[in-house]
């Protein structure tokens, strides 16, 4: 083996060629002078960077591949674009930047977003919030404005990404905003927005001029719309209640994704698109119906502690009409106050969007409640107006209670005989059964007369349910001490959150309560001292007296939360209800009178009608029945 020998010439030779690494290094390094240069330029590179920001394609060119263009070097330039692509090319000018093209309107500040060409803000001016803010529909970024283009040469273009180049004009009275995405001067998309002075509708169109030789039109074009709603209400527990996707199509057909959780439909012929946030709207109207419109909807409110700032995200993907490379889509853009009277002025049902109910209890809004209440609001305080309508309903209505008060006047009545009969045939509830139905038949009374009066109120109670919350009218007006006859009152602030309660007491439920808890007591004791004595009576007698106080506690819980005018109508409601009553059994029904009338009645023949045939026949067959039966297992 070869013994290893120290290399002391190796050694050497390395000392020599770092000695001289090092004498090269300080004899190159760059003086003071040149330091603060490279400085000086360091930071005028910065600061144009802060002002110009590009966008990245999925192509970015590496930089060592070109140096930066300027505007004269056409050689560099006609490369760059070769290389990028047009629409690609477009972004890295000079004038792509993120600034913004502010217009103002009557009712509208609008600023339209030089990056994705859309509406960045949108401030309606004639309103503001629970805390005065003015209402602020898109703002911060809660809004995403996308179309994904496939290019001829493989790539995909996201609008949101790009810059547009903006231009505002005048046609007539009307504003016009263009934004351009420009491949040349004659290859563009633009988005084209006109706005009318004084309204909340603006029409809105995605056009292209030049770009079949870019547009890959073979491919699906869709249109991504996503917003998520602000809270704008002092409840946003309540208010996300109210707050949902609702769309008209295939023709004149409504509907709406769920009230809470996530939900997602796809719908064929789309004509419009609701983005409802209680009082306030974003609309997208269609010219054309809209094929495979997908749309979705999740709630972001889990507790109302914490998700304090939006209500939902809504989203949309519609597929946008391209033919052979060129658009043509025309749709209308409403941002505003979700009230009937406004979306009226427009030809598309825009106010089908405001639940006021279905069937009967929409017809009941929206023909008899809406145009009963705009007329005395149009002269009397809200609050006043709502006490007048209260009562003109309980006139309208007293004759259900007058029905209901003398039919169990009238058992009331009848009492000791229907119990006698009871005791008679205790032993046969078949034959007591049928007793009872004959006499009730030939007195004129039965338990089902004041029943079905009672079902009269029902579409009533509802359409008024479902009228108070969605009354725009009533937004932000005061009455006594509620601030806001659309949202909740609040007399006294909890230093604690009570579950389904909330952290606040509203006096308006306590009256309401309170009226409610009295009109039950005398109603159900009018009801106990009216039925006949029978078996499980006293357990059925417990169950009435529980339901005194178990609905005017539900009423003090659950409405604390709900619409003061709500709360309003049924205290005056009930105590309308109690005075009726009490005028009702006092002064109008005398049991003398009645005892006489049907002591009269029983003396006539009395036909049964086909149901009372149908039952009486069916009650005989059952007893024959029962009877053969005993006498088998005899």
């Amino acid at each position: 083996m070869e013994e290893k020998k120290f290399d002391v010439k190796s050694i050497i030779g390395f000392v020599l060629i770092f000695g001289i690494l090092i004498f090269m290094m300080w004899k190159n390094q760059p003086t003071p002078e040149e330091l603060a240069e490279q400085e000086k330029q360091e930071q005028i590179e910065a600061g144009k960077k802060a002002e110009t920001k590009q966008t990245k394609d999925t192509k970015v060119v590496a930089a060592e591949d070109f140096t930066a263009p300027k505007p004269g070097d056409s050689l560099k330039l006609e490369a760059l674009k070769n290389k990028l692509g047009s629409f690609a090319f477009s972004s890295t000018l000079p004038s792509a930047t993120d600034t913004f093209t502010t217009v103002q309107t009557d009712v509208l500040d609008l600023k339209f977003s030089n990056k994705g060409g859309f509406l960045s803000e949108v401030i309606l001016k004639k309103f503001v919030d629970y805390d005065s803010v003015p209402i602020a529909l898109i703002e911060d970024g809660n809004e995403f404005f996308n179309i994904t283009l496939p290019t001829t040469d493989n790539r995909i273009l996201n609008t949101q990404d790009k810059y547009f180049e903006p231009t505002v004009t005048k046609n007539g009275d009307n504003t016009v905003v263009s934004m351009k995405f420009k491949a040349s001067n004659t290859q563009y998309l633009e988005y084209r927005y006109e706005l009318k002075p004084d309204d909340y509708m603006i029409d809105f169109s995605i056009s292209s001029q030049g770009l079949n030789t870019v547009v890959n039109s073979s491919q699906a074009i869709d249109l991504d719309w996503k917003l998520k709603t602000y809270r704008h209400d002092q409840s946003v527990s309540y208010e996300n209640r109210y707050t949902r996707l609702t769309y008209m199509y295939e023709g004149d057909k409504i509907d709406k994704l769920a009230q809470a959780g996530e939900d997602e439909e796809v719908i064929d012929d789309a004509r419009w698109l609701s983005y409802r946030q209680h009082f306030f709207s974003t609309i997208l109207v269609a010219e054309n119906p809209i094929k495979n419109a997908r749309i979705s909807t999740v709630d972001l409110v889990e507790d109302e502690e914490i998700d304090t700032i939006f209500t939902k995200e809504f989203a949309s993907k519609l597929p946008l009409t391209f033919t052979n490379g060129e658009a043509t889509n025309n749709f209308k853009l409403y941002f505003g106050p979700t009230d009937s009277k406004v979306l009226k002025n427009y030809d598309y049902h825009l106010e089908e969007s405001i639940p006021f109910g279905w069937g009967i209890f929409g017809w009941i809004n929206k023909h008899l409640f809406i145009p009963l209440f705009g007329f005395l609001s149009g002269f009397l305080p809200y609050g006043i107006a709502i006490i007048v309508m209260t009562i003109l309903i309980k006139l309208v209505m007293s004759f259900v209670q007058y029905k209901q008060f003398l039919s169990q006047a009238k058992m009331k009545v009848l009492k000791p005989e229907l119990d006698a009969i009871r005791e008679k045939h205790k032993d046969n509830k078949m034959k007591a059964q049928q007793e009872t139905m004959a006499l009730q038949n030939k007195a004129g009374a039965s338990p089902l007369a004041g029943c079905l009066p009672g079902l009269i109120q029902l579409p009533v109670f509802y359409a008024l349910f479902m009228f108070f919350p969605t009354a725009f009218a009533l937004r932000q007006k005061s009455f006594l001490w509620a601030d806001d006859l659309s949202s909740y009152d609040v007399i006294a602030q909890l230093p604690f959150n009570i579950p389904l309660y909330g952290s606040h007491v509203s006096l308006f439920p306590i009256l309401a309560a309170i009226a409610i808890f009295f009109y039950m007591k005398m109603t159900t004791g009018q009801q106990m001292a009216s039925q006949p004595t029978q078996e499980g009576m006293p357990d059925m007698g417990k169950m009435m007296k529980y339901m005194i106080y178990f609905s005017p506690i539900l009423m003090l819980i659950f409405f604390n939360k709900y619409a003061s005018g709500l709360s309003l109508y049924y205290f005056i409601s009930n105590l309308i209800s109690i005075g009726i009553m009490l005028v009702i059994k006092n002064f109008i029904l005398d049991e003398d009178k009645i005892h006489a009338q049907i002591q009269v009645n029983k003396t006539k023949p009395k036909k049964q009608n086909k149901f009372q045939k149908k039952m009486a026949s069916m009650m005989e067959q059952a007893e024959e029945q029962k009877q053969s039966q005993q006498k088998r297992k005899k």
